[in-house]
């Protein structure tokens, strides 16, 4: 386990600028309007430093004190229990449950399709299709709540939001159908949040 070298006064994130994982704990961060000191890190040539915190030398990483961590989910768990206002998961242990098995679920369909996606070559075309077609396929969740399976912005939107923001760089048209609607108004709702604005980096401001 990464143990920091020194002491830190405040609270610090080694993120990826582009990346959509480092976007995700960027948003939490904003949300709860943490005091934090964002290091901007080129994945290509990484601090001495982040290797000596991180045993697999990996971004994001972010630092609280003597806490090291290294895996999105845990940290926007952490970071919404540290701190508590405004809740990002809901109160009751089932609603809490079905989120995480949401976010489960995004990291496990569509994050590798994302990576391929990137990846280019033979396996991007069809990725890219699948992601599309997924996306609309979810689309009348949106019909009768405004975030993802809740009433409130939730860590499940702040992973979904990273991802559509990306959709344009993905080379993915959302179809301007009924059905698409519902999708393509959440996705007002994800961008128009202050904290989201906030929470770009000036790479990702350029993606639009």
């Amino acid at each position: 386990m990464g143990v920091p070298t020194n002491k830190r006064s405040s609270m610090t994130f080694f993120s990826d600028g582009r990346s959509h994982l480092s976007h995700r704990v960027r948003i939490v961060l904003a949300e709860k309007g943490v005091s934090v000191d964002i290091i901007d890190v080129d994945p290509d040539d990484k601090p001495a430093e982040l290797a000596d915190l991180n045993p697999y030398n990996s971004l994001p990483t972010l630092v609280d004190r003597d806490l090291v961590l290294f895996e999105t989910k845990v940290m926007m768990e952490y970071l919404d229990e540290r701190f508590p206002h405004p809740p990002l998961l809901p109160v009751y242990p089932v609603a809490r449950a079905q989120s995480r098995q949401i976010m489960y679920r995004i990291e496990r369909d569509w994050s590798p399709l994302v990576d391929k996606i990137l990846a280019g070559g033979k396996e991007a075309t069809a990725a890219r299709k699948e992601l599309r077609d997924s996306l609309v396929g979810i689309a009348p969740l949106f019909n009768d709540l405004p975030y993802f399976f809740n009433e409130e912005f939730s860590l499940v939107d702040c992973c979904m939001a990273p991802l559509l923001w990306r959709l344009e760089q993905f080379e993915i048209s959302l179809p301007k159908t009924k059905q698409a609607k519902p999708l393509l108004d959440y996705m007002d709702r994800l961008f128009s949040r202050e904290a989201f604005q906030q929470s770009l980096t000036e790479y990702e401001r350029e993606m639009r």
